[in-house]
Parts: C-alpha cells; structure tokens; sequence
C-alpha cells in the first residue's frame, strides 16, 4: 500500500495517508484529534511578495499574513527557510505565509524599517501585530502566532 506520513498541525501525531485515501478524495484525517491534515502541495507553499503586490497580499487578505523578510546572501535566513515553507505548509487556510527579498523589495522594507534580517512580521487586516528577529526556531515562530490569538 503506498502512504505518506503526516505530522498533524494541532497535536503534532504522525499519521500514515494512504494515496487510495486521497485518490478518492476523501480528505485526511489526524486518527489522534480528528483534525483535517493538510499535505504540502504547490497552494501551500510561501507567496512571493513585492512593493508591487504588497498592499494586495497583505492588505487585502482575510485571514493573518506572516512575512518573512529575508535575502539570498543572509546565511540565517537560508537557514530558517525550510521552516518557512513548513510553517505555509502546516497553516494554510489559517494564516497566509510569505516571502519578502529585502533586495528586490526596499520600499517595502523601509517602510516597515527593517534594518536587520531575517525578520518576521506578521500582519492582521493590513496591520502590523507582531514581529520577531533574527534565526528562530520554527517553535518559536508558532508560539509567537499563539500569543497573538491567532492559532
């Protein structure tokens, strides 16, 4: 039988997917607490934010949006990336993740006055609620999502 293993984003339980499962579409569920689980897919993965589209992705959203400013010289942001993309993987549908190249993007970062990277910031109805700074754990990042009421 081919599966997959999935860590549940609410009680952190391993749980095998059968592709029969998901070729019947029948969405998967945690056999711990029953929670819908979410697979990596191409719709989960960081959005690409720019000056251009910034006003759109972050104020015009309806769930909470977490950004990640960043560079692709920046050894800590190389670092934290994965968990990045894990964290949009893990919260789809909750909270929106994206990716902001401070390079490409200096408008955006000046406005928000980011002066060291990487540098998270996370958004409500187009407001700034929260910010971390600098390499941290992903633990560390839903914790701050937590805090904010926001999972």
């Amino acid at each position: 039988m081919d599966s997959d293993i999935v860590r549940c984003p609410q009680c952190g339980s391993l749980n095998r997917v059968s592709h029969d499962r998901l070729r019947s579409g029948r969405a998967p569920v945690c056999g711990q607490c029953r929670t819908i689980l979410k697979l990596r897919n191409q719709s989960s993965q960081p959005v690409k934010v720019t000056d251009a589209n910034f006003d759109q992705v972050v104020g015009m959203a309806e769930i909470p949006v977490f950004i990640d400013f960043w560079a692709g010289w920046c050894g800590p942001c190389l670092m934290i990336g994965p968990f990045i993309e894990e964290l949009a993987s893990d919260l789809a549908g909750r909270v929106r993740v994206g990716k902001l190249n401070v390079d490409e993007n200096p408008e955006t970062a000046a406005r928000f006055r980011v002066s060291s990277i990487p540098t998270m910031i996370i958004f409500e109805k187009g407001l700034e609620i929260g910010r971390l700074t600098g390499a941290v754990p992903k633990e560390t990042m839903v914790a701050k999502l937590q805090s904010l009421g926001l999972l």
